[in-house]
Parts: structure tokens; sequence; C-alpha cells
């Protein structure tokens, strides 16, 4: 309803303007409104034209304009001329040395301001009323390398977005902004605490909220792509989770890594054991390759008893014998289910189908203990993780455990489900491990859909976890 009465407005305006030109005899300057341009905006003013109407400069505000990545921000231009075109743009320069952009295309109010919170964008990267669509509808500019994926490497300095705002609907590239101000993603808040871990063999990254503590923990485990990712481990510690994201093989080196479980369980001590961590509330987050490990220890180890388990894009198929290696090395016989599409994508979900149908090659998730969160993107085309859903709560219906489950299905949702207004990333370069070559995996999804999975499953992974360690009993059998 908001929608449909800010384009009424919208088109009442227009309405307006044009009955007052032809009561006056006046044209809209160089180009009319039956002519337009290709926006269908272009041309109601001139900038010439409108400068005459506001004699003083655009203002441009961000607030907040320093925030943590998962929060709201608003921007909102003034003094600008009435019913006039204009385009906001967002623009960041990546740590892989990278520009990513968004913009939509706004028309000023009677009183001159654009509000993105509450005006509609009329194209861009983005359309409709979207507040934060300069943040998650960023995406590489014109002419950038293919299957690139926006990840915050050093977590200890925030993300800097220039906002801009352009006259007009056309090509903005080549000319210079009216008014630009730079803002702040965090994923790390203020007074969090971040402890480089090399105990032993263990490499990770421990974070620590303020406060005197103790606080629940949490281990955090990414996919395949390996390296030491903790943007989710600061945001995490953000909320108030002592947070280990761990390393178990560096960027392309899958092929060579013979970690064996018992990595995987030290350094669940390591967190658990922590002065700063209530050792009875400790749980699980991981994505893809990590569900393995995590499924894995949750079903067989003796070891860890984790409190609760959020696994995104989940994987069932188990690891022969005691190390990831052995799950690495049983894949390349479904090699030949791999598809490639049109851009020469590959898509790994028949790979996952054919090994769901392997009972041998599947963790026994009859034995998990605690209350389990599953995150599926349903057109995820990496993995089949909605049909991996499908498995595990049938199995776990039958031995009486469907209570301990929680499904998130997502429709037009892909494989990298990230915290909220993360940039979709619907094909990615990948390393293949049994040949060291790079591919471009995709991985699915639709930008729109997508983000909005990004945000709904981030409030409710925050909520699960904030029930079972800080709120309730253990819920365990």
């Amino acid at each position: 309803m908001i929608f449909l009465k800010k384009l009424m407005q919208t088109v009442q305006w227009f309405a307006d303007l044009l009955n007052s030109t032809k009561r006056s005899g006046g044209s809209f300057g160089s180009s009319s409104v039956e002519k337009g341009d290709r926006d269908g905006l272009h041309g109601v003013f001139s900038w010439s034209a409108a400068m005459s109407l506001s004699s003083t400069p655009p203002i441009l505000s961000v607030r907040p304009s320093r925030a943590l990545v998962d929060e709201a921000f608003e921007v909102l231009v003034e003094n600008l001329p009435p019913v006039s075109p204009f385009t906001l743009r967002s623009l960041h320069h990546s740590e892989d040395g990278d520009d990513w952009e968004a913009y939509g295309r706004y028309v000023s109010d009677h009183s001159g301001r654009v509000s993105v919170s509450e005006d509609l964008s009329f194209g861009g990267t983005y359309s409709g009323m979207e507040p934060l669509g300069l943040i998650w509808s960023l995406r590489p500019v014109p002419g950038s390398r293919t299957g690139l994926r926006l990840r915050k490497k050093d977590v200890t300095t925030p993300m800097l977005i220039t906002i801009s705002l352009y006259n007009g609907h056309e090509d903005f590239r080549d000319n210079s902004p009216l008014v630009s101000m730079v803002t702040e993603r965090w994923y790390m808040g203020p007074g969090i605490q971040r402890i480089e871990i090399t105990d032993g063999e263990l490499r990770g990254g421990l974070f620590i909220p303020p406060g005197p503590g103790p606080f629940p923990g949490i281990l955090d485990l990414w996919g395949g792509g390996g390296g030491l990712l903790e943007y989710r481990s600061a945001l995490l510690a953000s909320r108030g989770y002592v947070c280990l994201a761990l390393e178990y093989f560096k960027t392309g080196q899958m092929k060579s890594t013979d970690m064996s479980f018992e990595y995987f369980e030290n350094a669940y001590h390591v967190l658990k054991d922590h002065p700063q961590v209530i050792p009875d509330r400790v749980g699980i987050i991981s994505l893809c390759l990590g569900t393995i490990v995590t499924l894995g220890l949750v079903a067989e180890s003796t070891e860890i008893k984790p409190c609760c388990v959020v696994c995104i894009s989940n994987i069932i198929s188990k690891s022969p014998g005691k190390t990831l290696s052995g799950f690495h090395r049983s894949i390349p016989s479904e090699f030949n289910k791999i598809r490639v599409d049109e851009n020469n994508h590959q898509i790994w979900r028949d790979v996952g189908l054919a090994l769901l149908q392997e009972p041998s090659m599947k963790v026994d998730v009859a034995k998990i203990n605690c209350p389990l969160l599953l995150v599926n993107g349903c057109d995820d085309q990496n993995w089949c993780a909605v049909e991996t859903a499908d498995d595990i709560s049938k199995t776990m219906n039958a031995a009486g455990k469907g209570h301990l489950l929680t499904r998130l299905d997502y429709p037009e949702t892909g494989h990298l489900i990230e915290p909220p207004f993360s940039p979709h990333c619907p094909a990615g370069n990948f390393i293949m491990y049994s040949s060291n070559q790079k591919v471009l995996q995709r991985y699915g999804g639709k930008t729109k859909p997508h983000s909005d999975a990004q945000d709904d499953s981030w409030r409710k992974i925050l909520s699960f976890l904030r029930h079972h360690l800080y709120c309730s009993q253990k819920a365990m059998m």
C-alpha cells in the first residue's frame, strides 16, 4: 500500500506539472515528456533550469554514517529543485582492488527532497522503495573481472562506501557528482577484541565482545573456498558471542589437506575452555563444506556436545575415514554429473543428488541430539540443499527427533547465503581440488529475493542462537 501511495503521488506530481505548463504555454526545455529519454524521465527539468529554482547546493546526509553491516541507514538529499530527476550511486573499492557500485534513479518531491527510505527508485540496480538498495544491489562496475565475490578480509577496518548524487537519469560515470559523502560499514563493533589463534596446529581468529562476560561461544566454519574468513564471526561477536573463525585449509589447497576431525574437536575445546566463554553454551555455525564437518561431529563425536547448530546450504555426505580429505577423494567419481550452462558456469547440483542416493555416503543424522537450524536456497545450483534438508527431515522425524529441527527454505535464493545486505554472488571463481584449475561455479539465486533471504535468515539465525545459547535450558535428548 505504501508503494502504491508513493507511486500515485509521483504520477500526480507529473500531472500537475504538465497541467501548469500547458496553462502557461511553456515547455520542458530541450526535451518534452512525450519524447523523454530511455528512462522516460530525463528532460522534465534541465539542470540549468532547475538551478534557477534553487539558490543553495544540495545537502546529502547518511544516518548513521557509521554502523554495523546488518544495520539499516537512511539516505536523504535536500535543497533540490522540485520534481526533478536525479541518480544516487554507491561506490566501494574492495580490498581485492575491484570497484563495486549500485545506483537508483529518483525524482525529487515538491519540497525538493529525495529519501531513499521513502521514495521509489525508477530503475538502476534496484527498483521500487528499497531503503538499503544502495548496499545489497552492489555489483562489479562494467568491465570488471568475472566471478567476483565481495568479502571483507580485514575486519578491523570498515567497508568505505561513497554515496554520490548525480543530475538526471543518463549515464553518470563520466560526470562529476553534485555532492558526495563516505559512510562506514563495520563487521566488528566497538570494543570487540580480536585474538589470532596459533594454538598448536590451530589457525583462526577469536572475537570477544566487550564487557565482563562470560558469553556463549560459537565455532564458525566456512566452505570449500578455503582461507580464513572472519567477517561473520566479527559480526556475531558484535551481537554478544565469543566466536572462533577457524581456517582448516588454505585457499585452493583442499586437495592437499589431510585435516583430521580431531582438529575441529580441538578447536571446539579451545573455544569452550576460554575463560570468557560459558562452557555449556557453545554452538556451531557453518556453510557448505563446513556443514560436512558440523553434521559429522554432532552425529558421531563423543568429544563435543554443542547446544545448537546452524547449517547453511547443507551437505549431508560424510567423509570416509577420519579426515576431511576423504570427502574430496570420493567426489571425483561423480564429476560426470557436473553440468555447464550457457555462460560456461559449472552446476554441481546433480553431483550432490547422486551422492544423496548412496546411504553409505550419508551422515547418520538420527544420532543428532541438539537443536538444528537448516537454511536453504531453493535455487541453489551448487548443491542440492533443499533435497538434502528433505532427507535430514525424513531421517530425524523417523528417529523421533523432528522437534529438534527447524528449516528455512527461501525461493529464488542461491547457495551463498551470507550476512544481510551482502552483495549477491550468482557465480564465482573456484579452484578445482582435483586439478587446481580455476572454474566459474554457478551459485544461483536472483538478486532481490536472495538479498531478502539473507536479511530474513540472519534475523532468524540470531533469534535461534539467542534462544538456545542465552535464554533456554539446553534442549538435549
